[in-house]
């Protein structure tokens, strides 16, 4: 037995303290919802010092997927976490690691996967990945959490097994709720449990070049294939006793399968993670009234325990296996998919298996619906026959008569006229006459009020702005951000025009398949020749980090739609990550200030600190689409000439790329009513100056010098919480690499305005 101590944490927190007392070497991360807090908490550990991992926050979660295989291959020891669509994001990169043999650990903390947008916890995600050659442990409580990070990382680098590991624990239920656990006090026990990590072969081993994933044709890839599933038996065969030592080291045991009151049930439940908890109550409950149940639960799904399978359910009469996700077309969920042929492959088995799909996008299980589906499992046992081999738990019957509500009457293409108008002048130059903000203020708004954002969220003021800009009809494109969330909580929206959604790194590319129906539903006469659209996606909260690539292939397509982004400096609707646009050595909840951090500064080289705030807008000129711009809420006219020349633009020559400045009060830590002028300050100080490229042409729409407004940066930054460490007397050296940084972008930026060509 090793010293334990005791700690009350969230199954996020015991993810994160497992990895930091392993000491990885890598962790590749992108946040999303509700696996984020395992990178955050690694984030401040980190600045305390506690660990060695480098943190490396991805472009979105393929990339980090990447990170971490390359890592991997390397040799050393890896950890990410993710969930949902995120997982699915990545899902391309998995098999690639397991036919690769490159152990790491994957924290999966399941939710509902998209469409339509739910941040809540199923087994949607999680079930994809079975196919993939990656060891999937459950974990149904915070503990297990723990434990399975390190049971798992034994378990995957042994010489005969050598594959990737997956934790599930549920998102939310365990993820997000406390509980008393136990940890090893002392990290050498931990790092002496799991021992040191020494891979056969590895990319860094320079006397002896290996090829890591070859060209494999047919001769060969099914004995790859063979020799993974091998490595899986390996795997089943190891777990027991990886379990048995950890127990001994720990008093903590675990078995493939947790069975609870089974020994003389005449009728079972299967259920996975957190539920088996409510399901033991039930259990409990039925049992106080004679009622022979009881409920099984298993802590690895891949490999998957079929002899213990058979065993558990060798004399049970009737077992509802409870999935928290459907295979569509198959009536049943991916566990009783396999149970029942599992169960099948037993000649002496006649349990009668039926199917119930519950708890959908988070929806609660609780104790009596555990308790009908153990009593359903009894009357199928008694009667020996099943009545419904497959059903929704928890779904209702919708109202056929309720009409849906229109909130809007169906405008004309005059009913959002801005009485703005854009002319191209012989010089080339667009002209933009009417604006009168005064006159504006009485137009009809394209969202309505009444929408769930923070106070002082300078999303609206934006998105106010820029529909002033826009004349006739729009449609939208929300990627997924604070935006969207806030605006379209099921059953209403707060849209008055036509509103869609996809997510954060695809929004680009589905407009530009809208713009493209449209123009050829009207070519074919499907859709009258003088209907007048303009298509906006509109990304923010980091969406243009993950949507980058795709941003840029629809740029370089030209399609005829405005991208406008409104950059609040992170990603905000999952809590306030960094993302490549956070001020140079920031505080985020993944780049935490302390002792030994200091801030959003993933890597230092010498004597000079690199990753300053991507500049977007150039890297968008780059693709010489016709139009690019910049915005801030603090020049309302500049801002409104600006979308009716991107409008202008999107009509009649292709694709306009506007980005505003957008103000996050809670996130900034800096006062709600004090947003615009904080914007204000952020473009007088030249960190985000007030610009315009046409065909190639840059035009500096206001200089703050010339005005004599100019201030140092030092001045925008102290009105932010996440940025006043830097006015300290010990980071005046970084203070005056970011100032340098800043004038050099400004002054690389008037030049470009001052010559004719550029």
């Amino acid at each position: 037995m090793r010293e334990q101590k005791s700690i009350f944490k969230n199954g996020n927190e015991m993810a994160a303290i497992a990895a930091s007392q392993m000491n990885f070497h890598v962790m590749g991360y992108f946040p999303i919802t509700p696996s984020t807090g395992i990178s955050e908490e690694l984030s401040a550990f980190k600045a305390e010092g506690e660990h060695e991992i480098v943190l490396i926050p991805a472009d979105g979660e393929h990339g980090a997927a990447g990170i971490c295989y390359g890592a991997s291959v390397a040799g050393g020891r890896v950890i990410n976490a993710t969930s949902a669509n995120g997982l699915l994001y990545a899902l391309e990169q998995l098999p690639v690691q397991s036919g690769t043999r490159a152990p790491m650990i994957l924290n999966v903390v399941t939710r509902a996967v998209s469409g339509p947008l739910d941040i809540k916890g199923d087994h949607s995600d999680i079930m994809y990945t079975l196919n993939s050659g990656w060891i999937t442990l459950m974990a149904k409580d915070p503990q297990r959490v723990y434990d399975f990070n390190i049971i798992a990382t034994k378990l995957s680098e042994q010489k005969d097994v050598m594959l990737p590991a997956m934790i599930a624990s549920d998102g939310f239920f365990t993820s997000h709720q406390k509980r008393k656990n136990h940890i090893f006090k002392n990290n050498e026990d931990v790092q002496g449990f799991i021992g040191k990590y020494e891979p056969v072969y590895h990319a860094l081993d320079v006397e002896n070049p290996k090829t890591f994933g070859p060209y494999m044709n047919e001769p060969d890839l099914i004995n790859n294939k063979l020799q993974l599933s091998e490595a899986m038996d390996k795997a089943y065969e190891a777990l027991p006793k990886v379990f048995e030592a950890f127990g001994r080291v720990t008093g903590r045991y675990y078995d493939l399968l947790e069975t609870y009151q089974v020994e003389d049930a005449e009728a079972c439940i299967f259920i996975l993670n957190s539920s088996f908890d409510t399901a033991m109550e039930a259990v409990d409950n039925l049992r106080k009234e004679g009622k022979k149940v009881g409920a099984i639960a298993a802590n690895v799904i891949r490999p998957w325990p079929s002899k213990e399978i058979q065993k558990a359910f060798k004399n049970v009469k009737a077992l509802c296996v409870a999935d928290r996700q459907e295979s569509y077309g198959t009536k049943a969920g991916n566990m009783s998919i396999e149970i029942k042929s599992t169960l099948k492959d037993d000649p002496e088995n006649s349990t009668l298996v039926f199917s119930r799909v519950y708890g959908l996008g988070g929806k609660e299980f609780f104790i009596q619906d555990a308790v009908d589906l153990l009593n359903e499992a009894l009357e199928v046992a008694e009667h020996g026959k099943i009545k419904n081999t497959f059903s929704y738990v928890g779904s209702y019957e919708g109202n056929n008569n309720t009409e849906a509500k229109q909130y809007i009457d169906k405008p004309t293409v005059e009913y959002f006229d801005n009485g703005v108008t854009v002319e191209k002048e012989e010089t080339g130059v667009l002209s933009v006459k009417g604006v009168n903000t005064r006159n504006m203020t009485g137009l009809p708004k394209r969202i309505a009020p009444g929408h769930q954002a923070c106070p002082g969220c300078g999303i609206f003021p934006n998105l106010n702005l820029l529909s002033k800009g826009l004349n006739g009809y729009v449609v939208f494109l929300f990627q997924t951000g604070c935006g969207m969330v806030v605006t379209t909580g099921y059953p209403h929206t707060a849209f008055r025009s036509t509103y869609i959604h996809n997510l954060f790194q695809n929004g680009a590319p589905t407009l530009s398949g809208v713009v493209e129906m449209f123009h050829e539903k009207q070519r074919r006469g499907e859709i009258p020749q003088d209907t007048d659209i303009t298509f906006v996606m509109v990304s923010g909260d980091g969406g243009m980090d993950i949507g980058m690539g795709p941003a840029i292939g629809t740029a370089i397509r030209n399609h005829n739609m405005i991208i406008f982004e409104y950059d609040n400096g992170g990603y905000m609707n999952t809590g306030y990550q960094l993302s490549y646009t956070t001020p140079h050595l920031a505080e985020s909840k993944t780049s935490i200030v302390g002792p030994s951090f200091e801030g959003k500064s993933s890597f230092q080289k010498g004597d000079e600190w690199s990753t300053f705030h991507k500049d977007t807008p150039m890297i968008m000129a780059g693709t010489h689409i016709p139009y690019i711009a910049t915005v801030a809420e603090s020049h309302p006219v500049d801002f409104i000439k600006k979308i009716a020349k991107a409008q202008y633009v999107s009509k009649k020559e292709g694709l306009a790329y506007v980005k505003a400045i957008s103000a996050c009060p809670l996130n900034w830590k800096s006062p709600p009513e004090e947003q615009r002028s904080v914007i204000g300050t952020a473009v007088d100080s030249c960190y985000f100056p007030l610009f315009e490229i046409y065909h190639g042409i840059t035009t500096l729409n206001y200089d703050p010098e010339k005005s004599k407004n100019k201030i140092p940066v030092a001045s925008w930054f102290k009105r932010m919480g996440i940025t006043k460490h830097l006015l300290e007397e010990n980071n005046k050296k970084r203070m005056e690499s970011i100032q340098h940084e800043v004038d050099r972008r400004w002054m690389r930026l008037k030049a470009l305005s001052e010559h004719p060509l550029l």
